[in-house]
């Protein structure tokens, strides 16, 4: 087979991508998030504790604004390495509101310290 009867490949953004060509082709991915510092790192821990523990409790519309804020936090976390003053004051005044339910948790207490709560 000639170079002209192969057929073309054309790659777009591939960054966090794992991929292999060929028949002998292995693929290994190796993703390290560049730029955490470690007092994200720690509520990210804290947020994902707290998700965790609210889906063990029934949700209301207070735990359902709180997860979801949380969902954002994290998500927030993992794509830019850190949370936004906006988005840590939102979740302050979410853990103030739904405080008679996560008074139970003390992963509550972790993220509410973590918030400088």
């Amino acid at each position: 087979m000639t170079t002209a009867d192969e057929p073309g490949v054309t790659m777009g953004d591939v960054s966090r991508s794992t991929f292999a060509i060929g028949s002998h082709a292995r693929a290994e991915s190796h993703h390290h998030e560049a730029g955490r510092d470690p007092a994200a790192e720690e509520l990210l821990a804290a947020v994902r504790e707290l998700r965790a523990d609210l889906a063990r409790v029934r949700a209301d519309g207070r735990t359902r604004a709180l997860d979801e804020e949380l969902a954002g936090a994290e998500d927030e976390i993992n794509r830019t390495g850190t949370t936004g003053e906006g988005r840590r004051q939102r979740l302050r005044e979410l853990l103030a509101d739904a405080q008679a339910v996560l008074s139970l948790f003390t992963s509550a207490g972790t993220v509410a310290g973590l918030l400088g709560m």
